[in-house]
Parts: structure tokens; C-alpha cells; sequence
């Protein structure tokens, strides 16, 4: 498959009466987009408030972030399954909105919600300080049942940012990328001497809330499977997640993912990037041995010399995570695997809740339990009435002051396991 990005910087987005984009600034009618978010019945009101790099803005709690984008010129639709019908994407021209997403934001949907400051030490921590966010403030009907509620917000998000992104349909990029991976047995002759890399991309589908979505299809139902990476790129996953606001691959994380684009920029130089292994994250022991058999067979199945294995989530992934990394392994197969650490608050406790001693290459996203305080800011986007209860808070998080003390658990995509988050190592 071959996918140009056409890649249109938007240099500034303001409330207006009109939605539109030219020369790079986009306008919002905020009714348009109310409009979009309340053809759901299961929502009462809706709000759109806009968020920028170095305010002193607060966005809490967040559920997910989605970059707008479109299809130009082909037969498929953006987000397949769920907002296009089921076509196969992963080829053509998409056309794609950067420096902006469209944030849901609103009354807590599951305790592992996160926060976004535009600025202060807490903007350091997450990619999302450095866009424009443009915030779907959402406000569920009376009694709404919090599975419903999920799946009403999650649309009106992909909704949203599809409306949005079909203004880019008919604007020249500023750049256009091309990515293209070929049918595997035409892929392995292109680079006959060079490394067959694979991406093993676990995918959070423990359910109560913790759920990704592949061509509309709850991950948790499928067994793993091949995807081109371009696929992955072109919005055949999605987000449908509540796990903790840190280590969440939100919608935007995985349109974007770090991983596929830092294997493709090493394609046909020191590696040959086969392909992407999607898998899940399941519950139960005996799901967890199908799925990480399955892993390990497609590795073998295609040939592959390494492997790249990313995790979403902590706790019980871990014991996913460390079963596909074992069992690639004694395949003959290197693993390297992406991770974050529930350390302790001082870094002392062990870091993953499973380990072996094949296991012997990691990357880390840093320690999610490691605190922060978080600085009064001037402008609050939702509502700080559950900063004591997510992921990462406790009684007392939030101070007379307006100031937050949380683990830095709470900041979305603060230890992202792809890679995509603002924390460094060094060498001491």
C-alpha cells in the first residue's frame, strides 16, 4: 500500500461566524460544532472553547484527543466502520490539519481521565500543550449509564473532527510524505540484506471502558492479525479508552504513532520495515496465551529478525507484554519492548507487574507514580470536580490555592508507551 499525508499547517484557529479555513487560519462557527455533537440524543449540552500553546489554560477532564484529517480523491472515508463505512484505507492521498486537535472534555466518564495545562511544569509533560486544542466541552442526559455515555462522547468527538477535516479536502499541503509498504514476498526481495523489523502494536481492550476500536471492530474480539502500517496511519484504529490519562493512546497518538513513522524513516537504509502485528490486551490467562501464541507465529510466519512491541496500559498488560516478548524470543526473534513504570512515587518499587529474563531490552516512558505540582491557572476548560478521584490524584489533590499535586499519571500522554510524549533520559 501507498499513502501520501498531505500535511497542512494551520498557523491559527478563532471563534467566527463562519467554519472555514484559508491560508492556513482556521474558523469555527461553535454552533456548527454543537450542532455535530448533539444529533446524539444521549447529550444535553455541549460548549467549544479553543486552548493554546502557553496560555495559562487548564483542560481537565480529558478523554481523548483527535487530529482532523480527510480522504481526497478515493472511495474511503476517514475513521472506517465508525464514521465512513467499512472500505479498506491505508492508500490514496489523506489529507491532515497539523499543530490542532479536537478534544472531548466534560463530566468524568471513568476514573482515568486526564489534564492538560497549556502551560507550567504540567504543559512539559504532554504533547497536547504544544497544539491547538479545540474543546468539545460535552454534558451527558440525566442518568445516563457510563458505558453509553463513553461511546456518545467518543463519536461526537470522531464526528467532530471529521467535519473539521474535510475543509482541508481541496487545500494544497504545505508537505506531502509518502509511506508505502508492498506485498510481503515483493517487500522481502526489495531488501534481501537487510534486517526484517516488524512492529508488534498491542492494542487496550480489558473493556469496563478500556477499549480500542480497528476498522470499527472491538479489539478484543479479534484474534492478532497484519496490518500495512499505512493502514494504522489513516485511522483504522481509534481510541475508545479510559485507562490512565498518562500511558492512554488517545485517537491523535494513534494517527500519529512514532513508532511506524521513526521504522519507516530507517525503511530501506539499515532495516526492512515488514509490517505491523496488531494484538490485544485481554483479561483472562487462557485469552492471553491465544493471543500471545498468535503474536509469536505471524512474527515467525513472516520472517521477521526483530521486533518492536509496545504496550498501552500497566498491571495486567504487563503479563501480555512480557508473554509476547518471551515467546517472539524463543522464536529466534529480538524484542525490543516499549514501556512506562509504575516505580513507586520514589522510584524504588518494581517497575513492571511481570518480568522475565528474555525480556532483556526496554525502552521506558519514565515512572507515572513520580508526583508534580501542578500551578493555579487562570483559565479552567471542564471541571476540576474529579482531580481528587482520577488516576493519579488522591484527597487533597487539589489545594485552597488552586494549585494540583497529582502523579504525573493524571497528565495525558505524560509516559506514553509509543514514544510520543516529552520526557527524556540522560546519563549520570
Amino acid at each position: 500500500m501507498k499513502l501520501e499525508i498531505g500535511e497542512i499547517t494551520i498557523k491559527d484557529v478563532t471563534l467566527a461566524d463562519e467554519t472555514a479555513l484559508n491560508d492556513g487560519h482556521l474558523t469555527i462557527n461553535k454552533q456548527d460544532l454543537i450542532d455535530i455533537v448533539l444529533e446524539d440524543d444521549r447529550l444535553a449540552s455541549a460548549d467549544v472553547q479553543l486552548a493554546k500553546p502557553g496560555e495559562k489554560t487548564r483542560i481537565t477532564p480529558v478523554k481523548d484527543v483527535i487530529e482532523p484529517r480527510c480522504k481526497v480523491d478515493s472511495e474511503s472515508g476517514i475513521f472506517p466502520g465508525v464514521i465512513s463505512k467499512v472500505n479498506e484505507v491505508g492508500q490514496g492521498r489523506t489529507h491532515v490539519m497539523k499543530g490542532i486537535g479536537v478534544t472531548t472534555v466534560g463530566k468524568i466518564v471513568g476514573f482515568q481521565e486526564g489534564i492538560i495545562d497549556m502551560s507550567g511544569p504540567g504543559a512539559e509533560k504532554t504533547p497536547f500543550s504544544q497544539i491547538i486544542n479545540i474543546c468539545l466541552v460535552i454534558n451527558p442526559t440525566e442518568d445516563l449509564k457510563t458505558h453509553s455515555y463513553e461511546e456518545a462522547v467518543r463519536l461526537a468527538g470522531l464526528r467532530v473532527a471529521t467535519f473539521i477535516g474535510k475543509l482541508a479536502e481541496e487545500i494544497e499541503p504545505d508537505e506531502v510524505k509518502t509511506f508505502e509498504t508492498k506485498p510481503l514476498v515483493e517487500q522481502m526481495n526489495e531488501y534481501p540484506d537487510l534486517p526484517k523489523v516488524g512492529y508488534v502494536y498491542m492494542l487496550q481492550t480489558q473493556g469496563l471502558l478500556h477499549d480500542t476500536y480497528v476498522y470499527g471492530t472491538d479489539a478484543k474480539h479479534i484474534v492478532p492479525t497484519l496490518l500495512y502500517p499505512t493502514e494504522v496511519m489513516d485511522g483504522a484504529i481509534i481510541s475508545g479508552n479510559c485507562v490512565s490519562a498518562c500511558d492512554k493512546n488517545t485517537t491523535y497518538h494513534h494517527l500519529n504513532n512514532p513508532i511506524i513513522e521513526d521504522l519507516y524513516a530507517r525503511h530501506g537504509k539499515d532495516i526492512n520495515f515488514v509490517g505491523v502485528i496488531i494484538t490485544n490486551e485481554t483479561v483472562y490467562l487462557a485469552d492471553k496465551e491465544r493471543s500471545s501464541d498468535f503474536t509469536s507465529k505471524l512474527a515467525e510466519f513472516i520472517g521477521l529478525d526483530g521486533v518492536i512491541i509496545s504496550q498501552e496500559g500497566f498491571g495486567n498488560p504487563d503479563t501480555d507484554l512480557i508473554m509476547n516478548s518471551t515467546k517472539i524470543e524463543k522464536k529466534g526473534i529480538d524484542t525490543v519492548i516499549v514501556t512506562d513504570e509504575y516505580a513507586g512515587r520514589d522510584g524504588a518499587s518494581q517497575s513492571l507487574a511481570d518480568a522475565d529474563p528474555l525480556a532483556n531490552a526496554a525502552v521506558t516512558g519514565g515512572n507515572a507514580n513520580e508526583t508534580i505540582l501542578l500551578p493555579a491557572m487562570d483559565r479552567l476548560i471542564g471541571t476540576l470536580d474529579y482531580v481528587d478521584v482520577i488516576a493519579g490524584g488522591f484527597d487533597g489533590s487539589l489545594q485552597a490555592s488552586g494549585e494540583i499535586e497529582v502523579e504525573i499519571q493524571a497528565i495525558t500522554g505524560a509516559t506514553n508507551e509509543l514514544g510520543f510524549n516529552r520526557m527524556s533520559a540522560r546519563g549520570v
